[in-house]
């Protein structure tokens, strides 16, 4: 389950309830993504307020846009995390897609994908106690898990999941209606890559989606993802926003069990809603498929 960070109404008490609520099971995972040029609080701090106030479930960056920041810096807040949630995070990372972003930080757009290879081999790096250059102490502290947490690649294309199989643990993939068929072709593109570069396990397979339940579901649905997506302009924005298809419960279950048939090892629902309610909506929704 992600927090409802997207959520304008979602202040400090409401994030803190649903952390505890999402803790109290039967969710394995508790998930925050990024975004700058939004209303949404900083995903780094809000998992760290997450990890003080649950003691069970994972708790997951998802998705990280890792070429915006400086990799030693990364290195230190992730294995910070790491030690405060006893060894309970997962890094999902990606380059992301909205230059806004990048500029908003005053950081290049260009080699995105390069650099983030780069990044991960000098996480490693650094996690395992190298210093990040001569004659400097290493970037401390070290993390929790051995090696640092486990990473989920975001990216759908043949030739991404090719880069990252090389790194990744896992695929932290999303669908937008979501499309049975996409998350299946997803998954598929990342089984092969991991093939062809000769991995012994399998990745770790991950979908996510937007939904929605209760009074006036399909019409939040649609105005959440156009406010989300209006980045893109108004009428791009609109017609994406059309192809969100997870609102009531019939369709939750619809959608939930077709990555299931995929091969999901884990969907990660994101709300378009901060009440309360819409999170026990969500309990009595998916428990026939527990």
């Amino acid at each position: 389950m992600t927090l409802p960070t997207m959520v304008p109404a979602a202040d400090r008490d409401t994030l803190l309830d649903w952390c505890r609520r999402i803790d109290a099971g039967p969710f394995a995972s508790l998930a925050v993504g990024e975004r700058i040029t939004f209303g949404n609080p900083e995903a780094l701090v809000t998992l760290s307020a997450a990890a003080a106030v649950t003691e069970r479930t994972r708790i997951v960056a998802t998705v990280f846009v890792l070429p915006m920041h400086a990799t030693a810096w990364i290195a230190k807040q992730v294995a910070t995390l790491d030690r405060l949630s006893a060894g309970r995070f997962t890094l999902g990372v990606g380059v992301g897609g909205r230059e806004e972003d990048y500029r908003a930080v005053g950081v290049p757009f260009a080699r995105r994908h390069a650099r983030m290879d780069e990044q991960v081999a000098e996480l490693r790096r650094l996690w395992s106690g190298e210093p990040p250059f001569p004659g400097a102490g290493p970037v401390g502290p070290a993390p929790a898990q051995d090696g640092g947490p486990p990473l989920w690649i975001a990216a759908s294309g043949e030739k991404p999941l090719l880069r990252a199989a090389r790194w990744a643990d896992g695929l932290a993939g999303y669908s937008m209606g979501p499309d049975p068929r996409e998350i299946d072709a997803d998954f598929r593109r990342a089984e092969r890559a991991w093939a062809t570069l000769g991995r012994e396990a399998p990745p770790y397979l991950v979908t996510s989606f937007w939904y929605a339940l209760g009074e006036g579901a399909e019409s939040r649905l649609v105005d959440y993802a156009t406010r989300y997506l209006r980045v893109f302009g108004e009428k791009p924005a609109r017609a994406l926003a059309g192809t969100c298809r997870a609102a009531g419960v019939g369709r939750l279950r619809e959608s939930l069990a077709a990555a299931r048939d995929a091969g999901a090892d884990e969907v990660i629902l994101v709300p378009t809603s901060e009440a309360p309610d819409e999170l026990e909506r969500t309990l009595d929704a998916i428990a026939p498929l527990l």
